[in-house]
């Protein structure tokens, strides 16, 4: 229970640098999907953005939460991307684990100005 307050309370700070107009990427994994859950709310409720999503089960959940995706074949940088890290050590240097979207991750990582 705590571990998903902690991961719903990551999200809604995350969400406090994307703004309106901004290219989004859309991380991978289970704080990543509480992001997704949060900005689809914001999307209905009027802020308008484009994400680029890290995984095949990303851009299915965005789609479904009605977040407007978009590709690096319309898009070359990304304003933010949102993603989560499996740990991190004492100077706060990340290290991201094994799942299955670890390239594509860090492909959108490395097109955006903010991570």
């Amino acid at each position: 229970m705590a571990h998903d307050v902690e991961k719903e309370a990551a999200a809604r700070a995350s969400l406090r640098f994307v703004r309106d107009g901004a290219v989004v990427g859309l991380g991978s994994g289970s704080t990543a999907t509480e992001v997704l859950r949060l900005l689809g709310k914001r999307v209905r409720a009027g802020l308008k953005i484009r994400g680029i999503a890290t995984s095949r089960k990303t851009s299915e959940l965005a789609a479904a939460l009605g977040i407007p995706l978009t590709s690096f074949d319309q898009v070359q940088e990304i304003d933010i991307t949102i993603d989560g890290a499996d740990e991190f050590d004492p100077q706060l240097s990340l290290i991201k684990g094994g799942g299955g979207a670890l390239l594509h991750e860090k492909v959108v990582a490395s097109a955006s100005r903010q991570v």
